[in-house]
C-alpha cells in the first residue's frame, strides 16, 4: 500500500503549469497574433491563460486529472482507487464552482482538454471561434 509520504513525492513530479498542452496551445495563439495573461492567480480557478480585453479565459485541463468523458480521463486507477475516484470529483466540482463564479464576473470560459491537442486544426478552429466572438 502506498503511503501518504510516496504519493505527495509523486505527486509533487506532476505540473500544474507549463505542460505540454498548455505550450502548445500558448504557441499556436501567440502565432495567430492573440497576446494573454498567464495563470492570474486574482481570478477563481487561476485560469491558465486570461485575455483582460476580451473578458475571457481558458483552462487547459489533463483528461484524467479533471475526469474527462475521453477514454483517458474515463478509466478507473487500478490502485489506490479509494483516494483517487473521490479527488477527480472534487476536482470536477471545484472546476464547475470556478466556471460559474468566473461567468458571474461577466468573463467568458473555454475548456479545452489535453485529448483535443491532438487535432491541430479543429482546435485552432474552435480557439478562433471563441476569441473573435
Amino acid at each position: 500500500m502506498e503511503t501518504p509520504a510516496v504519493r505527495r513525492r509523486t505527486m509533487q513530479a506532476v505540473k500544474s503549469k507549463n505542460t505540454a498542452p498548455e505550450l502548445f496551445l500558448r504557441k499556436m495563439l501567440h502565432a495567430q497574433g492573440y497576446r494573454y495573461r498567464l495563470h492570474r492567480r486574482n481570478l477563481p480557478g487561476c485560469p491558465d491563460l486570461v485575455f483582460p480585453g476580451r473578458r475571457k479565459v481558458i483552462f487547459i485541463h489533463g483528461c484524467f486529472w479533471h475526469g474527462h468523458d475521453c477514454p483517458r480521463g474515463a478509466r478507473v486507477p487500478k490502485t489506490n482507487q479509494d483516494y483517487w475516484v473521490p479527488k477527480i470529483v472534487r476536482n470536477r466540482t471545484r472546476d464547475a464552482k470556478n466556471q460559474a463564479m468566473l461567468a458571474g464576473a461577466g468573463w467568458e470560459v473555454l475548456t479545452v482538454w489535453e485529448c483535443e491537442t491532438h487535432n491541430p486544426a479543429a482546435i485552432a478552429e474552435r480557439l478562433q471561434a471563441f476569441l473573435t466572438n
